[in-house]
Order: structure tokens, then C-alpha cells, then sequence
């Protein structure tokens, strides 16, 4: 029977950390005596970090004595320095390749359900000083779990574990953790796990992202290539329609419902990206509210026959393939991705439950509201339709009330705060957040967890003048500029104030400790730092070629 060695907490403290101060509670030691469970956390303990730690999925991490003396042999680190891990339970048995989702277990008066392996942040490398620590517990399949607290309770050295369910699935610590960080992830085990509830909701919802980039093409072409203006429709005052063909009258490749069309408009941005509002045909149509100088060429001054630079339609938000009832839900320009995917669910003439639900300030100020009920009423879709100069605004209360059901694929777009409200609602009524999926227009603002704030300004050229390489576009922060004679990626970003998003796939770059950005570059170091799908390295990249980067 397994064994609970020790019992580790501690609070959150700043720690100096590359020039920047971290706040974390990675450092955790022993305590003598019994210690309360409790749903949130352990009594005396704390994360700084709760976007990726801590809380009801993850309110203890339990770690081996079996791998503290393979880190021992490997590395040379202490092997009974208990909590030096970040862990809370210091155990001896229950290794990651047998420990599965969802299994239970009884320790001391409390009840625990495990419900995700460890994320394999920096924090654990900043707190042994291994700066590659992150990806060796990848690496060797040793990451550690976190478990929920069923029934709270005091817990002590000393105490037994004994198991009291198997959980659904037999997906172990060790697969679940390999289908997210390590490539070519096998599509059944992503589906089981998807699908498994005792797993926490984020990473069912970064499996199901797998899935659909798994289901997803590549970008149809590399760099921007021109497509002529077919045609330019006035849906209201605010909101004009660009129809874009192939100059020499070819098919354009297919994009999926709910993608984005980028386009290099050097005069007027100089890039800005358009969500599709059709996926079919030998035409793309891009549906554009004159807000902002490039949108507002595009609505006013572009005539048919101009032409346009475009990449290849890019982008997650994406409506994946099932049987299941769909929710679009939008506000505002938000409707532009969802009526993609009520095009899509026309033409597929799809028999699952559709929902199409819109708001907007009156009828003045909705465009494409025929075409979307044409839609709708071709595969029977219920429609609910919000004007809040009259009827009153689509709001969390409002969504609740119209009895939706609960195991649906939602698709929400339009403001944040709209955004924060639907997910709110949904959850209330019983949707899956795991099946929640959001899109925000828009630059991406950084999310660096655990660091200190520090003063930002707009996405900008670089000091010091131009380089004399290939053309970077970071395109949500509508950004070209020449790659420099020396430094990555990264480098360039920095230098030019763009918004980058942190990755917890692979955690530190195993060359050169960096945190790992998202982008769309493709860039690999070693075995042990593949690039995943929408999570690909910007760390030591170098472009050889014009590229464009989706930060």
C-alpha cells in the first residue's frame, strides 16, 4: 500500500528571477502534525500563480520518492529534501504510469480524485535551479499529478493511501501528459481523453484544440500572395462585404468555419486580420466595420478589380466535427465567424441541434441578419435574435432563460465583457466549459504568469534603425519590419513591444531557457522541445524567408 511521506506547504513570495521578479509558491517544505484538506487548498498553503496552479482541479500535487532518487541519480539533487518538487504530498508508490485519471484515493479522513499531471511551468526549474527542468519531467515521464479534494479532511505523515475507485478510461499520469507535450499525440487517446470529466477543464479543452488542429490543414500557402477584389457589397452604414477571387480564376483552397483572412495593407495599418464570413467556393468574403484607419479604406475607398495581399486563412477558432448541439453566439462584427459556421452546417446540411443567437443595438445596425435567417430556417435551426434598443440586450439572465441544452459545443464572439457573460451562462446551465470555445478580436494582450507587472507601450519598430533581412509580420499587432542581422524571433518582439502569449506545453526552450511564445513559425531544437500545434517556438527562431508570426 502507498504511503503519504510527508505533508508540504508555503505561501507565495517574490524571487528574483532573469532580470525580472517572479511571484510563486513553488518553495514548500515539511510540516509535523496533521494538516486540513480543504477544496481550494492545503491549511498554510499557497500558489502565486492560480491561473496554472491551485484551486478546486488542482488544490494539492502529489509527487513520488521513486522520482526523487531518479532525479538524485540524474542530477544530483537532494533525495529527501520533501516539497523541493513544488509538491504538496510527498508519497512513496503510486508512479505516473499507473496512477490514472480519475482514480480515487482515501488518505487519513480526507478523499482526493485525481485530475491532471503537473504543469510543467518554469517555476520548478527557477526553484532547483535546473532552468530545463520543465521539459526533462516531460522528458522522462515524471511529471507528478494534482488531485481534487472530494471530502475535506486532516491528513498526516504517516498515513496510508489506499485506493477507493479506478478511474473511467485507464488513462494514465503519463499518457495524458504525453498526448499534450509530446508530438504526434495519438488521435483515439486524444479523443478518450477529451472526453474523460474527472480530467480538469483545461486541458479537455486543450485536447479538443488538438483535435481540431489535428483535423485542421496546414496554412494552403507560405508568405502573402495578391487576391483581386471581386466585389464589395454594403451590408449597412458601418459594415461592408469584400469579395476576394484568384487573379487568374482558380479555386481558392477551402478555409475552415470560423478562420481569419490577414491582409498587408502597408498604407493603412499595415496588416489587419478579417474573420471569414463565408467558408466556400471559389470566393473568400471578408465582412469588415469601418472602425480604424485600414478598416475603414476597406469599407470606403476599396473599389472591385483593386488588389489585396493575403495570407492563408489561419486560426483555431474553428467549428469541429461531431453530433452534438452547436451554440453560435455573437454580438455586434462578432457574428462574422459563427455565420462561417452556419454557412458551413447549411451546406454540410447537418441534422444536429443549431442554435443561432445574436445581439445587436437595433435591425439598423445588424448586417447579414436576412442571409443568417435564410440559414437558419434551411436546416432548422432555432434562432434568437437580441436588439437592445428595443427588446433588451442579449445578457447572462437572457442566455439562461432560453433552455439550452446542456451538451452542446458553444461558439461565443464578439467584446470581452460579452464574452466573460455568455461563458458565465453557460457554465450555469451545464455546458462543459471544456466545450466553451471564445474568440476576441484584436491584438492578444501578454499573459506572463508569475511575473510583475512592468510598463508597456504600442507594437513598434525597433530602436536603432531597420535590419536588412527578410519581413517579420506579427500580424495581430499589425507590425512589418525587416529581420535584424542578429538575435531570434523573440529578440525582434521584444525590441518592438509586441504582444506575446506564453505556452505551459513545453514550458523553458532547452537551449537557451527562454519561456516558450506561441506563433506560427515553425522551429524545432531538440527531441526533447517539439513544436505542438498553435504552440510553436519563437525562441531561437531565424527566418530565412518573409514570415508572418500570429502574435
Amino acid at each position: 500500500m502507498a504511503t503519504l511521506v510527508s505533508v508540504n506547504v508555503g505561501r507565495p513570495k517574490d524571487v528574483p528571477w532573469q532580470g525580472r521578479t517572479v511571484h510563486t509558491g513553488a518553495w514548500k517544505h515539511p510540516v509535523a502534525g496533521p494538516v486540513l484538506a480543504r477544496r481550494l487548498n492545503l491549511d498554510g498553503d499557497g500558489q502565486g500563480d492560480t491561473a496554472g496552479h491551485g484551486g478546486q482541479q488542482r488544490a494539492v500535487l502529489a509527487y513520488q520518492v521513486g522520482s526523487y532518487a531518479f532525479w538524485h541519480e540524474q542530477l544530483g539533487l537532494d533525495p529527501r529534501a520533501w516539497g523541493q518538487f513544488g509538491e504538496n504530498l510527498t508519497i512513496d508508490g503510486l508512479p505516473d504510469d499507473e496512477v490514472c485519471i480519475g482514480d480515487r484515493y482515501r488518505i487519513g479522513e480526507a478523499e482526493f480524485e485525481v485530475t491532471q499531471p503537473r504543469v510543467t511551468c518554469y517555476r520548478v526549474g527557477l526553484r532547483l535551479g535546473v532552468p530545463e527542468m520543465a521539459a526533462l519531467l516531460v522528458a522522462h515521464h515524471r511529471p507528478g499529478f494534482y488531485m481534487r479534494v472530494l471530502r475535506e479532511g486532516r491528513i498526516r505523515a504517516g498515513d496510508a493511501i489506499e485506493q477507493t475507485r479506478e478511474g473511467p478510461g485507464a488513462l494514465s499520469i503519463t499518457q495524458t501528459d504525453a498526448l499534450l507535450y509530446l508530438p504526434e499525440p495519438d488521435p483515439s487517446r486524444l479523443r478518450l481523453a477529451a472526453g474523460l470529466r474527472a480530467l480538469s477543464p483545461g486541458w479537455r479543452a486543450s485536447f479538443r484544440d488538438l483535435l481540431t488542429a489535428a483535423a485542421t490543414a496546414p496554412p494552403a500557402w507560405e508568405g502573402f500572395r495578391p487576391l483581386r477584389v471581386a466585389g464589395v457589397t454594403h451590408e449597412n452604414a458601418d459594415v461592408t462585404s469584400i469579395h476576394l477571387v484568384d487573379p487568374a480564376g482558380a479555386a481558392l483552397p477551402r478555409a475552415a468555419p470560423g478562420q481569419y483572412l490577414t491582409l498587408r495593407l502597408p498604407e493603412h495599418g499595415p496588416v489587419r486580420s478579417y474573420s471569414l464570413s463565408t467558408t466556400g467556393g471559389r470566393t473568400y468574403r471578408i465582412t469588415v466595420k469601418g472602425e480604424g484607419a485600414a478598416s475603414r479604406y476597406l469599407t470606403r475607398e476599396l473599389r472591385p478589380g483593386a488588389t489585396l495581399d493575403a495570407a492563408a486563412p489561419r486560426g483555431s477558432f474553428v467549428l469541429t466535427a461531431a453530433d452534438t448541439p452547436v451554440l453560435l453566439i455573437s454580438a455586434g462584427i462578432g457574428l462574422t465567424p459563427v455565420l462561417a459556421m452556419l454557412h458551413h452546417l447549411a451546406d454540410e446540411a447537418a441534422t444536429r441541434e443549431v442554435w443561432w443567437i445574436h445581439a445587436a443595438r437595433s435591425p439598423a445596425e445588424h448586417p447579414l441578419a436576412a442571409e443568417a435567417h435564410a440559414l437558419a430556417a434551411r436546416i432548422g435551426a432555432a434562432e434568437r435574435i437580441f436588439y437592445s434598443a428595443t427588446t433588451g440586450r442579449l445578457d447572462a439572465a437572457g442566455l439562461t432563460a432560453l433552455s439550452l441544452p446542456p451538451n452542446a459545443d458553444a461558439y461565443v464572439c464578439g467584446p470581452d465583457a460579452f464574452m466573460a457573460d455568455m461563458r458565465t451562462a453557460l457554465s450555469a446551465v451545464g455546458v462543459d466549459p471544456a466545450r466553451i470555445h471564445t474568440e476576441a478580436f484584436g491584438a492578444r494582450d501578454p499573459i506572463n504568469p508569475g511575473l510583475a507587472a512592468r510598463p508597456s507601450r504600442a507594437p513598434h519598430p525597433p530602436e536603432g534603425g531597420a535590419g536588412t533581412g527578410p519581413p517579420v509580420t506579427f500580424a495581430r499587432s499589425a507590425l512589418t519590419v525587416p529581420f535584424p542581422a542578429t538575435g531570434s524571433l523573440l529578440d525582434l518582439a521584444d525590441a518592438c513591444d509586441v504582444p506575446t502569449r506564453w505556452s505551459c506545453r513545453t514550458g523553458v526552450c532547452h537551449t537557451c531557457e527562454t519561456p516558450l511564445l506561441s506563433g506560427t513559425v515553425t522551429h524545432s531544437l531538440t527531441p526533447l522541445q517539439p513544436p505542438a500545434p498553435g504552440n510553436i517556438l519563437l525562441c531561437c527562431a531565424r527566418p530565412t524567408t518573409a514570415v508572418t508570426v500570429d502574435v
